[in-house]
């Protein structure tokens, strides 16, 4: 009996174990050669070409970057592996091989729940702590989660207000949250900004922000450094 041949296992079981392995490369913080990851996710009787599907995909997602032969790993990639792995619908098949055992280990040490309780960059959380009363305790929260995505995401300036939302969880209300951002903005100390959002999805642009004339905000640009 001849060996089946392409790719093994399901196309998302192949795009979380190229995040995953991109990731482990150090891909989120510099550029990586294209053969090499290839190479370490390439499995028996698979070539290279059964992947190419899944570099356009998550290219086209803004997962990653290709450059020539150079490919980068995005914040949103790194939020969409974290998704990937917190689902209660994916697993992986039954052989993963050593190094993706391994880079799921140094996931879990590095991405996963943290001794304090947080919860590391790339896996969405709801933040815990008690809930913010009015605009005056939401304005520093809000600019902390701004400066904090900013910083760790390398966002240039432009923060997406879904993450910043869902950072900030239930500690206020959809409306307050709402509200309160664009009152930040009527004081001069943030800019809400439109545009286009390549990865648009419905929950991304529910949880975004609509003026009443009816345009979307999706970004949050930071206008002063006061609290």
């Amino acid at each position: 009996m001849a060996e089946t041949k392409g790719l093994r296992g399901t196309e998302d079981q192949g795009k979380t174990r190229l995040l995953l392995a991109l990731w482990d490369m150090g891909g989120a913080k510099a550029e990586v050669k294209k053969g090499e990851l290839t190479q370490r996710i390439q499995r028996t009787n698979e070539k290279a070409a059964d992947y190419q599907g899944i570099f356009q995909e998550l290219e086209k997602a803004g997962a990653i970057a290709l450059s020539k032969n150079k490919i980068s790993l995005s914040s949103e990639g790194v939020q969409l592996l974290g998704e990937k792995l917190n689902s209660v619908n994916f697993e992986f098949d039954s052989q993963i091989g050593a190094k993706t055992a391994n880079a799921l280990l140094k996931w879990l040490r590095e991405m996963g729940t943290l001794s304090n309780g947080a919860t590391a960059p790339g896996v969405q959380r709801k933040a815990e702590g008690k809930a913010i009363a009015s605009y005056d305790e939401f304005k520093p929260v809000a600019l902390d989660v701004y400066d904090q995505l900013n910083r760790d995401y390398n966002l240039d300036n432009l923060v997406p207000i879904y993450r910043i939302r869902r950072e900030i969880g239930e500690r206020v209300t959809r409306s307050q949250f709402s509200e309160w951002l664009l009152e930040m903005q009527a004081n001069d100390l943030v800019q809400l900004i439109g545009g286009e959002m390549t990865d648009i999805t419905p929950d991304k642009a529910e949880d975004s922000i609509k003026t009443e004339l009816g345009g979307i905000r999706y970004y949050v640009k930071r206008l002063s450094s006061k609290n």
